[in-house]
């Protein structure tokens, strides 16, 4: 299980953190803080506390993931920016996850 988080993780951080540190000027440590902090908690979290429907659960998921990493940013934004930023890093790493998954089984 370690193993499919770690290959998740990193691909989540390929493609979050350009978003933050060059489109959204954070900065990489940052960026890489965003999802570093919310990962965990979706990865490993979130199914237990959600054991039903997996829809359900990667919705309430990525919601927390994208309120979370907001709050994260909003010491460098305001809260409406952070908010948007958050969305459109979480929206992509998401998007392109499932796209990825089903392209080349990946991650």
């Amino acid at each position: 299980m370690f193993t499919a988080w770690l290959s998740a993780f990193l691909f989540t951080q390929c493609v979050e953190m350009p978003i933050y540190a060059r489109c959204a000027r954070t900065g990489w440590g940052p960026a890489f803080g965003a999802s570093a902090l919310t990962h965990p908690i979706v990865w490993f979290v979130m199914p237990e506390l959600l054991p039903g429907n997996y829809w359900v659960m990667v919705a309430v998921a990525e919601a927390f993931a994208v309120v979370a990493e907001a709050v994260y940013l909003r010491f460098g934004f305001r809260l409406e920016r952070a908010l948007l930023w958050s969305l459109l890093a979480n929206g992509a790493s998401f998007s392109i996850g499932l796209l990825s998954r089903h392209a080349f089984g990946w991650p």
